[in-house]
């Protein structure tokens, strides 16, 4: 089937269900590099100095910026299917907001309940906007997979749902996603879905979110600096056509807040770590004057 054929067909289906699953985007050598560039990220806790992932839950490692981190998933950000679905889902003008990715950690549970991504300020919106995220396993998911409810897109509100809601849910049309690493869909996030449990093994997987970027934002994602220009890596731009700019936000400065600094959570653990890392420092800088300082006196060192 032709891209543009297929795509159309896509389309539609997302249209009507809020769920599409895709064929394979990345060859096996991609998805292998891939998967080396976010491992590596998660072999310690970003800090100081050096990179690695962020914490701020404690069931689920969080790496930000994916598309610093190798080329499969720029590719796979402007991959010609995907845009071709977007463009006829969303429309015209969209771009990819955001792109990060985590580990989730085995556990029982129910950490990431039922519910739609609010996103927009309700206050402002007439109708519900378009957003769609491109969910990327990088992984085999074998459990605590992604769970959709087919159907539940665009009518209602996107909220966390409430015991009575989610008593009242059509389990019937409840998708699990399980999949290879590898393995692709694009959902409607206004649609009703969770992260399922119990999750029996590590999953890494990646989430590309996108919609029009005009669209007034809630106050809370304001707040947070949530969805940011894109951070690029300039190796992996190259060969992009003016639609990938655009995709991409190139140029597009409207939610760029100059200056911006997030308000810190946990400022007296931070300096309590601040201190004891710079009386670290000291030592370290003391131990080497008083090396040295022997080495002069007693001849250390010489032959």
């Amino acid at each position: 089937m032709q891209t543009a054929e297929l795509a159309k067909q896509l389309a539609g289906d997302l249209d009507r269900d809020g769920l599409v699953r895709l064929p394979a985007l990345v060859s096996p050598d991609q998805l292998a590099a891939m998967q080396r560039a976010f491992s590596s990220v998660l072999e310690r806790q970003r800090w100081n100095d050096f990179d690695g992932y962020e914490k701020t839950e404690r069931l689920r490692h969080m790496v930000q910026n994916v598309l610093t981190l190798e080329q499969g998933f720029v590719d796979i950000a402007i991959h010609p299917l995907v845009k071709d679905i977007l463009h006829r889902y969303i429309g015209g003008r969209f771009e990819l907001v955001e792109a990060k990715g985590w580990k989730s950690l085995p556990t029982r549970k129910d950490f990431h309940g039922w519910h739609g991504d609010a996103w927009y300020d309700q206050t402002k919106a007439k109708d519900i906007p378009r957003e769609v995220k491109l969910g990327l396993y990088l992984t085999d998911v074998k459990s605590g997979a992604f769970n959709y409810i087919i159907g539940t897109h665009r009518q209602h509100a996107p909220h966390p749902l409430r015991d009575d809601e989610v008593n009242g849910l059509p389990r019937d049309r409840v998708v699990e996603v399980l999949g290879q690493g590898g393995s692709g869909f694009l959902f409607d996030t206004s649609g009703v879905h969770r992260q399922a449990m119990p999750i029996l093994e590590d999953r890494q997987a990646v989430f590309y979110n996108y919609h029009d970027p005009s669209v007034a934002l809630q106050p809370e994602d304001l707040d947070y600096y949530r969805y940011h220009p894109l951070i690029l890596n300039a190796a992996f731009l190259g060969n992009l056509s003016d639609d990938d700019r655009q995709i991409l936000g190139f140029g597009n400065k409207s939610n760029y807040v100059p200056a911006f600094q997030r308000r810190p959570r946990h400022e007296l653990f931070q300096r309590v770590i601040r201190t004891a890392y710079e009386t670290k420092l000291v030592t370290d800088e003391l131990a080497q004057r008083l090396t040295a300082r022997a080495r002069r006196t007693f001849g250390l060192g010489k032959r």
